[in-house]
């Protein structure tokens, strides 16, 4: 298409030379009449007079208007021959810029659709019959060579219709053949005068392989979380039970204080394992996220009042701005709540108090925006060696931690589309960050300049 447009450039060019041509040639005509005017008027002014001399200067005059016309046809002749060589010239480029068009879209590794705006595929390459698993896609309608209700179909359509442009979308193809491929897809429209679609371009990648790459690494990863999580509730339990083991044998030759006592202990082990298992199905448990509106102020204040009441001695203060985000309020609440009491407990002790600072930002973007969340101490910060595995479940650093405090925030910050980290601070203390997504104020981008192929 881009020689097609190129080869319409070069003959317009031709044509405005031939034009200028033709305009020489009656300008040059005009002259001659003239000229015959002016002479044929001297003529019969002088004819009595000077006979000879009007006679002589009669053949004068017609050898060079002879001569005249012979250099006009022979200048005449040498632009038509320099017409045609640039003529030759500019189909030969014209022509070589398709055949490396044709090469390029050829060889490229990635599939290609151009779709016009009637729905048939006007050009294709091998890579795209490849991908699709289909021969012979020129010049076939997108929707029966792809299929009516593929996801592919649906996709060219809405951006032949509207003009909206989809970037590494995934979707998924059933080729003739039978076997499902997971295909990247980015379909932009073509817009030529007045921006009227006349048109779109696919782009295909094949990502069955990727994909089925990325399921057996999340496979192994998950094998070997549930690895951890096993080994960690066996080392709960089994010193729970031990312990419990260990004084239900003291009890018969005890006596009565000391078996209340000891009754008292396999009490408190037994709560530990029933608090053990309850954290675990907060983590394990599927979360259902549902697409409400939650104000992150309310929850943030909340969380901060029941954290100061239980530990006094720690200043807990509140800065910054802080949106609404879509989510569950519970779990956000239970999420903030942990990390801010985190923080109180990490620096109870502290040399001058305890000081814990929640600090909210919202940056906004033209499509996408976040919410970001600071929750620091001046404790005594985190061992280095401990940081890689602060979020791994049944790992902690505290005495009477169960390790799954930090493992719950992650899944609930995770399951809301967001991220949480940690780091130590520079001056003191810890910092742990939360990145929230912000509801989504624009619709999708749509193409509005004039694309030329």
């Amino acid at each position: 298409m881009l020689a097609a447009l190129q080869n319409a450039s070069n003959t317009q060019h031709l044509w405005m030379i031939a034009a200028g041509m033709g305009v020489g040639f009656l300008a040059v005509a005009a002259l001659m009449m003239f000229l015959l005017r002016k002479f044929f008027q001297n003529t019969r002014e002088s004819q009595k007079e000077e006979v000879g001399a009007g006679a002589a200067r009669t053949e004068n005059a017609s050898a060079f208007m002879t001569a005249s016309m012979q250099g006009v046809i022979q200048q005449l002749r040498e632009q038509e021959k320099e017409l045609e060589r640039l003529h030759r010239a500019e189909r030969e480029r014209a022509e070589q810029t398709e055949r490396l068009s044709e090469e390029v879209t050829r060889n490229m590794p990635a599939g290609l659709l151009v779709v016009n705006a009637t729905g048939i595929i006007s050009s294709s390459n091998p890579a795209a019959e490849q991908v699709l698993g289909i021969r012979g896609l020129g010049f076939r309608r997108y929707s029966e060579a792809l299929g009516a209700s593929s996801d592919l179909t649906k996709l060219i359509a809405e951006c032949l219709a509207t003009g909206k442009i989809f970037r590494r979308e995934e979707v998924g193809h059933i080729p003739p053949a039978g076997d499902t491929r997971h295909l990247g897809v980015t379909i932009s429209p073509i817009r030529r005068e007045a921006g009227k679609i006349s048109g779109a371009i696919c782009l295909l990648t094949d990502l069955t392989e990727l994909a089925g790459l990325q399921q057996r690494m999340q496979l192994k990863e998950n094998l070997a979380a549930l690895g951890e999580l096993s080994a960690g509730i066996a080392h709960e339990f089994k010193n729970a039970l031990a312990t419990i083991s260990g004084y239900a044998q003291l009890i018969p030759e005890a006596s009565a204080a000391e078996s209340a006592d000891y009754a008292k202990r396999i009490v408190e082990q037994t709560r530990n394992i029933t608090h053990v298992v309850a954290e675990f199905l907060k983590y394990a448990r599927p979360l259902e996220i549902p697409d409400e509106t939650v104000e992150l102020q309310a929850v943030v204040d909340r969380a901060l009042l029941e954290v100061s009441q239980s530990l006094p001695q720690v200043k807990i203060a509140c800065d910054g701005e802080f949106g609404d985000v879509a989510g569950d309020e519970g779990l956000l609440r239970q999420a903030l709540l942990n990390l801010t009491r985190n923080a109180a407990e990490a620096c109870a002790l502290a040399d001058g108090g305890g000081r814990v600072v929640v600090y909210g930002e919202v940056v906004r973007g033209d499509e996408l925006g976040y919410q970001r969340i600071r929750v620091t101490d001046n404790g005594p910060g985190i061992a280095p060696d401990a940081l890689p595995k602060l979020f791994r479940p049944f790992f902690t650093t505290k005495a009477n931690g169960t390790g799954l405090g930090l493992a719950v925030v992650q899944k609930v910050i995770v399951q809301h589309g967001g991220q949480v980290e940690v780091r130590n601070r520079p001056e003191g203390g810890a910092a742990f960050i939360v990145t929230l997504p912000l509801p989504r104020r624009v619709p999708e981008a749509v193409e509005s300049r004039e694309a030329s192929i």
